[in-house]
């Protein structure tokens, strides 16, 4: 059955949600990350969480959404078919554990691409005094779906900069290593509600027409975001106020990525860093990843 443009508009929650200090500081080993800010209290004097952590908190909501959809008559081979293209995500300030925080989504656009129908949802993550920790733009491609009603938006994601003093010449580069089975760890450090997915069960993967399970976006994002916080942001997650990635290449487990910081600007309050992650054999992983940074 097609992707149904009617759709858009629905929104779902709020969801509610208790973060501990295990659950943060899992997520923070999971890609590999110690800094004292997310696992030592006694040195960082309270502990915060990874700022790409907030994508967990989502979960209930996209879980209902989903069920929404197949409602509507998405059949599970389309559904399963599904991938993260882009992922567009303000941090307005970093999940502090223990702490409750409530999620709302509403899926705000859909129009036909080249593969599919490209969906976009709003998850809005919030404190129990109403204070916004994070506002993610979630865009995802339904392969081979079609899209029937038109292209429907509610509401369009800010504009995306591009580097204007790109010389050709990256600014730095850095490999990271991706482990066998850290699509695994991943999931269970991130407290999926399904963690039997493209990304961690062979079959699965079979379904989606997929060589193998593949790393999630969002881990690649995070372990991207780990070594700009540490390169440009003096290891400082707090920094981090916006994060952009549109999602390429597939990630192999196990592998070599390599994280190309192409340049920096200054901003209005801060300074923006372009980026991309390409994946073992060239391809862009990340491509047109952007981080702002506040000063």
């Amino acid at each position: 059955m097609p992707f149904d443009s009617s759709l858009i508009g629905t929104a779902v929650g709020p969801f509610e949600e208790e973060v501990d200090p295990g659950w943060t500081m899992a997520y923070a080993a999971g890609i590999g990350d110690l800094s004292p800010a997310y696992v030592d209290s006694l040195r960082s004097g309270a502990l915060v969480a990874h700022p790409l952590f907030a994508v967990c908190l989502v979960r209930k909501a996209m879980a209902e959404l989903d069920r929404r959809l197949r409602d509507s008559g998405l059949r599970p081979e389309e559904a399963v078919r599904r991938v993260h293209a882009t992922h567009d995500m303000t941090v307005h300030r970093l999940v502090r554990p223990p702490t409750r925080v409530w999620v709302q989504a509403t899926l705000i656009a859909a129009e036909p691409k080249a593969p599919g129908t490209y969906a976009v949802t709003r998850y809005e993550v919030c404190a129990s005094n109403d204070e916004r920790l994070a506002t993610i733009y979630w865009g995802q491609i339904y392969r081979r779906v079609e899209l029937v009603g038109g292209v429907s938006r509610t509401a369009d994601p800010n504009a995306i900069p591009r580097p204007t003093r790109w010389d050709g010449h990256p600014r730095a580069e850095f490999g990271i290593s991706i482990a066998g089975g850290l699509a695994q760890v991943y999931a269970a450090c991130s407290r999926q509600l399904n963690a039997v997915n493209i990304h961690t069960d062979t079959s699965v993967a079979k379904q989606a027409e997929l060589p193998a399970p593949i790393l999630m976006g969002t881990a690649t994002a995070a372990l991207s975001i780990s070594k700009i916080i540490t390169a440009e942001a003096g290891g400082d997650p707090r920094r981090v106020f916006r994060i952009y990635a549109r999602f390429g290449a597939m990630v192999a487990m196990p592998s070599e990525i390599t994280l190309r910081i192409i340049s920096r600007e200054r901003s209005d309050g801060g300074s923006v860093l372009f980026f991309e992650t390409l994946s073992a054999d060239g391809g862009r992983a990340i491509r047109d990843g952007v981080v702002w940074l506040r000063s």
